[in-house]
């Protein structure tokens, strides 16, 4: 009895441990996007537009511009062209319309802690 119950619970770990979300990066290379994002207990919203090198961010009356470096389908960095503060995204899953991503500073700083925070992108076009 207890053999069957390890057995169980080592087969239910398995299939559990081998499911992988589904992740079409390659149609979210380029276009349009909205995005939710949090300052502070406020829920805001801001739109990107992005082709093959550049970034356009709109967000709180601001335009801000960065390069896009693609390390492969799924993973790239941000470089803003005034500050060049550099930010690493991974599209950690897709959907037929978003995809959920993570993101966080492409540069360790040894005095600072990694903050990695996770958001969604929504295709307008």
């Amino acid at each position: 009895m207890k053999k069957n119950m390890i057995m169980t619970a080592a087969l239910g770990f398995i299939l559990c441990s081998c499911y992988e979300p589904e992740r079409d990066c390659e149609k979210y290379k380029t276009g349009s996007f909205k995005f939710i994002y949090e300052v502070g207990d406020t829920i805001k919203e801001g739109k990107f537009t992005r082709n093959k090198d550049y970034s356009i961010d709109y967000y709180e009356n601001k335009i801000d511009s960065a390069t896009v470096r693609w390390f492969n389908d799924c993973e790239f960095v941000l470089q803003d062209i005034h500050s060049k503060t550099a930010i690493h995204y991974k599209i950690i899953s897709t959907t037929d319309s978003s995809y959920t991503f993570q993101y966080k500073s492409a540069v360790k700083d040894p005095n600072k802690k990694l903050i990695i925070k996770t958001g969604t992108a929504i295709k307008t076009n």
